[in-house]
């Protein structure tokens, strides 16, 4: 496949530079390289909430966006409330076409359960390619001790599924590093961390963790399924 980054742009260059980086000064590359093309995804997840905090100070007029599936939990959407409250940032909620009556009425009931990739895909996937269609860069919240598919990740890497560049300003953090500064500066987030959720996303498919699980163990419980597809390196499911 063809990788048309934008002209002047050396990817390995950039990711060698910024590997070892602050997240402020890979946020602030990204800005200053990108700006007004570039956007962010967020979840509301911790680490989503900490480069928000980031980016109010850096550049808070970045367009971020939230893929609303509809399936989201009421703590979640609150949050974004929250968000905007504190930094005057709004976030964009993306949906997709059909609601959540009309998709489960097409399909006979909801299919999270008996066919969550296609959910995914239909609900996440599809509305995110739309969102980041004229857009050069996009601002992700992994990090590499997530699982095996996130320690692939590049800081700076070309994103082939959507056919932009990805930056993960977070990529080598901890979980601890996380929470230090989510609590050293007050970052609003989510209050189902507080009740054993670690990792967040839609309701039916997101349950909070046992001693000793890994920290996405409540995610797709049960299921072999461990990532939406939005940050795998496979493209089979577009």
């Amino acid at each position: 496949m063809m990788i048309e980054t934008p002209p002047g742009l050396d990817l390995a260059e950039a990711n060698a530079r910024l590997a070892n980086a602050r997240p402020q000064e890979i946020l602030r590359w990204a800005v200053d390289a990108f700006h007004p093309k570039l956007t962010m995804a967020t979840a509301f997840g911790p680490e989503g909430c900490a480069i928000l905090h980031m980016l109010a100070e850096i550049e808070p007029r970045v367009r971020v966006f939230n893929l609303d599936t509809g399936y989201q939990f009421p703590e979640t959407l609150e949050l974004r409330d929250r968000i905007a409250r504190r930094y005057g940032i709004e976030v964009e909620m993306v949906r997709a076409e059909a609601s959540v009556a009309e998709y489960e009425a097409s399909n006979g009931g909801p299919i999270y359960a008996s066919d969550p990739d296609r959910c995914c895909h239909d609900r996440k996937l599809v509305p995110l390619r739309k969102a980041v269609e004229g857009y050069d860069a996009w601002i992700s919240a992994i990090r590499a001790d997530q699982s095996e598919h996130r320690a692939k990740a590049d800081v700076v890497g070309w994103d082939a599924k959507f056919g932009l560049v990805k930056v993960n300003p977070l990529l080598k953090w901890t979980k601890r590093d996380v929470w230090a500064f989510v609590v050293t500066n007050d970052v609003p987030y989510n209050p189902l961390h507080d009740q054993g959720y670690p990792s967040i996303g839609c309701w039916p498919c997101t349950r909070a963790i046992r001693q000793g699980e890994d920290e996405r163990a409540g995610r797709w419980a049960g299921q072999a399924k461990t990532e939406c597809g939005l940050h795998s390196l496979d493209s089979s499911q577009l």
